[in-house]
């Protein structure tokens, strides 16, 4: 069975039909108030790691093996993946980043990553 998974950058304005919204970056971003960004769940746990991040850089000559290093530090957070699951269970969840590359960035890693294990 699917499930209603959509990504968008926190600094867009909530909408009625976001459903859950979880922040997925582990820093916070920049110039955003907390209560502007109406989250239901701000899981820093499920971010790259630091060094990986870093690594890449948000650049797009990297996004496959970013994408690939990703995955393997997804599939050995468990914790994280499931609590995203469970919340994936309850309806649409809407993945928040705060990076300005709509299409090289961990939240549409992330979404990738989710609807391969479907």
């Amino acid at each position: 069975m699917g499930f209603d998974l959509t990504v968008k950058r926190v600094y867009e304005p909530p909408a009625p039909d976001d459903g859950q919204r979880v922040l997925v970056d582990r820093i916070w971003p920049r110039g955003i108030r907390k209560e502007d960004a109406a989250l239901t769940l701000w899981l820093k746990d499920v971010a790259p790691s630091d060094d990986l991040r870093k690594w890449f850089g948000h650049e797009p000559a990297r996004w496959a093996e970013f994408r690939e290093r990703y995955a393997v530090e997804l599939d050995g957070n468990g914790e994280a993946v499931a609590q995203l699951r469970g919340l994936l269970g309850k309806g649409r969840v809407t993945l928040l980043y705060g990076a300005h590359d709509e299409a090289h960035n961990n939240a549409v890693a992330l979404a990738g990553y989710l609807r391969g294990m479907g």
